[in-house]
This record gives structure tokens, sequence and C-alpha cells, in this order.
């Protein structure tokens, strides 16, 4: 028997059955549709999430207060909080490689102009928001470069505070008043939209010394430092950490470089990939299931031309192929469409919802093709296998 032989009886048996065939491969494109569809969402989301963490850039390391150390005996946590203060964040400046630094507090004050008033975040920050957050004013200028503890009383509203409070008509030299003291608008910034749920547009940015004071704050929340691309991350942080130590006369604060988040964070989003991608897989164990038992029924049905087969003289190994060929084609064939159906479903979640990205997973939706492959090779072995070993004539006999 020619191997062109096995394929036109595959395609004979499939065609003479259409429906059930049909109801096969529909077992296996299921699975191949929720894999897909699965991954694209998880890889979707993998890539917004990176995309919301740089979204300030990558060449940046966090310095926040406070670090918390495990001692000897069992459960005894200390928690050691110190001011991380502005002299800090000034003596870090000067490092080398460190292009710039921002220290930052964060509020929530009444904010007033024009008769209108709301409540909104307040950010005390210095003059190096700009560059270090990578956002830039629409209008006017940010707050100048003044000695943070005596800043002039400016402020730099957030693109949909402006909106809200002033409409269409410039804000800039416009006095308002937050948390009962008056500042001069000097900019208002581009849209930068949403972080994690937290909307960075409905802010007013003022000076860091302003800021402490008005939240009676003797310690700042954290201190952003830019550092050249060519610099090396964890040498640099470690030279501030042996800097802080200098000052501080321990390590009472705690270091994150953006390379480490994005670590961290893309082991968790990858771990969260390959977990939605198992359960489509579920589906792809169920359509197996399905093949092997269409194939035990049609093993049973073709008894009789199994037994003629053999009785001309087709080989036992012949007849392993045919069902296999046939176990494997309705296998792929399923694969195929539900490959086309999860990229196409991908595609219009993300057209239709596009606040929830899908991004097709080439590298899983082909392993799941691969799958459903060995899928259907797996399912067909044992029906195959209880075709050849049919006798000829009790096959015949059964006919």
């Amino acid at each position: 028997m020619r191997i062109t032989d096995i394929l036109a009886m595959t395609g004979g048996a499939i065609l003479a059955h259409r429906t059930r065939s049909l109801l096969t491969g529909l077992g296996i494109a299921v699975g191949i549709a929720a894999v897909v569809l699965l991954t694209a969402i998880g890889q979707g989301v993998q890539r917004y999430i990176m995309q919301e963490f740089t979204q300030f850039g990558t060449n940046l390391i966090a310095i926040s207060p406070g670090k918390t150390e495990t001692f000897g005996v069992s459960g005894a946590m200390v928690s050691s909080v110190r001011p991380l203060s502005l002299d800090d964040a000034e003596d870090l400046a000067r490092l080398p490689q460190v292009r710039d630094v921002v220290p930052f507090v964060q509020g929530n004050a009444e904010v007033e102009a024009g008769g209108l008033s709301r409540r909104t975040t307040v950010f005390g920050t210095s003059a190096a928001v700009p560059a270090v957050w990578q956002i830039k004013p629409a209008l006017g200028s940010f707050l100048p470069a003044d000695e943070a503890r005596r800043a002039r009383a400016f402020a730099v509203l957030g693109s949909k505070l402006y909106k809200e409070l002033f409409g269409t008509r410039s804000p800039l030299g416009e006095r308002i008043r937050i948390g009962g003291e008056t500042y001069r608008i000097v900019g208002a910034m581009e849209s930068k939209g949403q972080m994690l749920g937290f909307d960075l547009d409905d802010t007013v940015y003022i000076p860091i010394g302003r800021a402490m004071a008005m939240f009676d704050r003797d310690s700042l929340m954290e201190v952003d430092v830019l550092y050249d691309e060519a610099a090396d991350a964890d040498a640099l942080a470690e030279t501030i950490r042996s800097r802080l130590v200098a000052r501080h006369g321990n390590e009472d604060f705690t270091i994150v470089t953006q390379d480490q988040m994005l670590d961290v964070l893309g082991s968790v989003l990858d771990v969260l990939t390959l977990a939605v991608g198992a359960l489509g897989a579920i589906s792809l164990v169920v359509g197996g299931i399905g093949i092997l038992t269409i194939m035990t029924i049609s093993v049973n049905e073709r008894t009789g031309e199994v037994g003629l087969l053999r009785a001309l003289g087709a080989q036992r190994r012949q007849v392993i192929l045919l069902f296999l060929a046939e176990a494997v084609t309705l296998a792929v064939a399923g694969g195929i469409v539900g490959l086309v159906v999860g990229a196409g479903g991908a595609w219009l979640i993300a057209a239709l919802v596009p606040g929830l990205p899908a991004h097709v997973a080439w590298g899983y939706a082909l392993l799941a093709l691969l799958i459903s492959m060995l899928v259907g090779l797996l399912a067909g072995v044992m029906p195959a296998s209880r075709a050849a070993r049919l006798d000829p004539v009790e096959a015949l006999r059964d006919e």
C-alpha cells in the first residue's frame, strides 16, 4: 500500500462521515481557540502593565524610607523607618552618572479656583519632573528650580484638573487656593492617562518644600533617581546604598531599580500567561478524548474493511498508519480552525474593547497546534493498534 493510497483512504473515511469528523475536529478547535485567546489576553495584559510601568522611562532608581529586617528569633520583626530628607535627595543628585533627582510626597487637598472647588491629588515635587517622569507641560512651564525650602508658591495643573476648573481658557497667571494657601499657576501638563487605575491627570503639582509643610511631613515618600543610559544600574544602586548608609548610620531605606521591578513583574505575568494557557489546554485533553472515542467507534465500524485490507496483503504497520493518519488529520484540521478562530477573537477583542488588550502569543499558539498533532497521534494509537491486531478471517466473517 502506497502513501498516496493511505492518504486517499484517509480522506475518503473523513468525508464519508462528515458530521462525525466535524464534531471530532470541533473538540480540538475549541481547545486551540481557548489556548490562543487566553494566552493572547494574558500577553496583552503583560504588555499593557509593562508599558504602564515604563511610561516614566526605564533608567530609574526609586528610594523609599524604611526597611524591614528579620532577626534570629523566629517571628521577631523590627521595622526601622527613618526620614528620607531633602538633604538626602540633594546629596544623591551630586553622584556621578546621576542626571536628575525628584523628591516626592503626595497628599489630598481642596483646590479652589473661580468659585469652583474640588478635592484632588497634590504632588509635591521638584523642577526635574519633566526629565525624570517624561511628562511635559502642554501650556506654560513646569515648576522653576527654586531652592526647595524657599520655593515660590507656584502650581502646575494636571490636564483633567485644568479643563474642569478653567475649561478652554488659559489658566496661566491665575491664582488658585490649594489646602487654604494661594498659588499662582505657571503651567498645565499634557495628558498622561491612568497608571493601574490611578489618574495622573487629576493632579496639581506644587514645590516639594511647600507640600511637606502642607501635609505636615518630615520625610519624603520617595526619591526617584534618573541615571545615564550608559550607567550600570546595579553598581549605581550600590553606590546610592553606601552614600545613604554613611548619612543615616544604617540601611533604613529601600532601593528598587526599574530593572528589578520589571524582572519580578515579568516573572509573575509569565506565570499568569502560562496558567491561563494551561486552562485552555484542558479543552485539548477533552478534544483528545473525543478523537479516541471516535476512532474506537471507527475501528468497530470498519472491521470488514480492515479484514479485506489484511487479506489483500496490507501489513500491520500500514493499517496502523492508516488510522493514525485519520486521527492526526482530524486533530490538525481542528487545530488550524481553532488557531484562526482564536487569533480572530483576539483581534476582535482588541478592536471592540481597547481597554482590554489582547496580543496573540504566537509561540503559545504554535505550541498548542503542535500539541494538537500529538494529541491526535496519541489518541489514535490504541484504536490503530487494535485494528492492526484483528485477524483477517474473523474480520471478514464480521462483515
